[in-house]
């Protein structure tokens, strides 16, 4: 029987070079930036000077993670700006996105899609996969992952709080059939995340807040979370 394959790891809201000096020897396949209105908010020029470093890494022979940029409900002339400055390589959509408007921007812009999710922390009613059928199979050919994230009445999504795990498993089953993948976020943390993978073996996990101390991208449990997310 082949090994399992570790999940992929995405930190998000990244908004220093100098955490990106610390992180990038790390085994992380994502890193996101936050264009949506949040704490973590980045201008493109500031993600734009984050991607120039990841590029200059690359060069020098270091395996580099993939760029997102994280939006809520943007319209086609915000993410023309934005990757005018800061060429990404996916944009997450993390609101009301329709079906019309992701594919549009994978074809149009030549990105990968990731669309959220969002799950309600106080709904613990598990849904059937006809219910998760008939939400998301608009959505097959239009984008590369779904993302699971704990709802947020601001934001969408980015609480730092979990929702019922026990969900997950109808979510995986539509998206092994539509082929596409299945991320997981809300409330992750290097004290929770081995738990999820042992239990749930999602495609890839999404940190932001569960790597902070005081609002700050904390190196020790970027480390950390990368460890419990990779051992075997």
């Amino acid at each position: 029987m082949a090994a399992k394959t570790a999940p992929t790891v995405k930190i998000c809201g990244l908004q220093s070079v100098e955490v990106l000096k610390s992180i990038v020897h790390l085994p992380i396949d994502h890193i996101g930036f936050v264009f949506a209105p949040s704490k973590r908010q980045v201008t493109p020029e500031k993600a734009g000077e984050l991607i120039a470093f990841l590029k200059s890494e690359e060069k020098n022979g270091i395996a580099i993670p993939l760029t997102v940029g994280v939006f809520v409900n943007p319209t086609e002339e915000q993410l023309k700006q934005v990757l005018a400055v800061a060429p990404l390589d996916v944009v997450q959509l993390h609101s009301q996105e329709t079906p019309e408007f992701c594919r549009f921007v994978r074809e149009h812009f030549q990105v990968k899609v990731f669309k959220s999710v969002s799950i309600s922390k106080s709904d613990h009613k598990v849904p059937s996969l006809d219910e998760v059928s008939a939400q998301l199979d608009p959505y097959k050919g239009t984008v590369d992952a779904v993302l699971l994230d704990t709802f947020d009445p601001v934001y969408g999504g980015g609480s730092g709080k979990t929702f019922a795990w026990d969900c997950i498993p109808v979510y995986q089953e539509w998206a092994r059939f539509a082929g596409v993948q299945l991320l997981v976020a809300g409330g992750l943390q290097p004290d929770n995340v081995n738990e999820l993978v042992t239990a749930y073996q999602p495609d890839g996990v999404d940190v932001s807040s569960g790597v902070e101390t005081e609002g700050v991208k904390d190196i020790a449990k970027i480390t950390a979370f990368v460890e419990r997310v990779t051992q075997k």
